[in-house]
């Protein structure tokens, strides 16, 4: 269901009617909805004040919530990650350990086998949707302590060369990869400049990056992976 109102009153009017709709097919199908694990989130910017929606099913008040868990990604109502990012940072701690515990009995090529297994398949789920949160810096500094842990190096050692020995991308070009391979991989999605207008300009063969305003769009996925494109030199692309 995509119900739409610019007038928050009528949208809860809305909204209400539907589920007084729903509620009836489901009573005459023989369904119901479990209300303690019925919510819903009201996505804000930070600019914006939240309105509070009175939203019934049945004769009870569904419930808003901050955050929820939605196919292994914790979203929060800003989409700013910190949630997720906190809920990871006690695995990536606790990979770490472990690594650091078994590092005397493992060769370099196990320990890199742990990292993958235990640290970089956490790290890198959901990665190119909250990577550009200022945030994740918190999970680069835990890949930093754990290639130094991998490589046996003192805490202020740069990793920059172990990175590349180690063949390990970053956490900021592990983020470009997906980026990447998104935009190319859903070429549909988007239209070049050509397309747009017939302007002979140096930049007729990028892809078109509409104009916005708000801060979350210009972070989100579809954004920041059409910018990311357009810089590759043309022989990449």
């Amino acid at each position: 269901m995509i119900i739409t109102n610019p007038n928050p009153l009528n949208f809860e009017k809305s909204v209400n009617k539907i589920i007084q709709d729903i509620n009836e097919w489901f009573n005459t199908n023989l369904l119901s909805l479990k209300l303690d694990k019925t919510h819903f989130i009201h996505f804000v910017t930070k600019n914006s004040s939240s309105i509070d929606f009175n939203i019934i099913h049945g004769n009870k008040k569904i419930v808003n919530i901050y955050n929820t868990k939605f196919l292994g990604l914790t979203l929060d109502n800003t989409l700013s990650w910190r949630t997720h990012i906190d809920t990871i940072i006690p695995k990536l701690s606790s990979a770490s350990f472990a690594l650091r515990v078994v590092k005397q009995f493992l060769s370099p090529d196990s320990l890199k086998m742990v990292y993958y297994s235990y640290f970089h398949s956490v790290m890198t789920y959901g990665l190119m949707f909250w990577e550009n949160s200022h945030h994740s810096n918190i999970i680069f500094r835990l890949q930093k302590r754990i290639i130094r842990i991998i490589v046996g190096i003192r805490g202020r050692v740069s990793c920059r060369e172990h990175f590349k020995n180690l063949k390990i991308l970053p956490l900021q070009s592990q983020y470009i990869l997906p980026l990447l391979l998104f935009v190319i991989n859903n070429g549909d999605y988007f239209k070049v400049n050509s397309e747009i207008h017939n302007i002979n300009t140096r930049n007729k063969l990028n892809l078109h990056l509409a104009i916005s305003n708000l801060l979350v769009c210009q972070k989100g996925t579809y954004y920041t992976g059409i910018r990311v494109f357009n810089s590759l030199p043309s022989q990449i692309k």
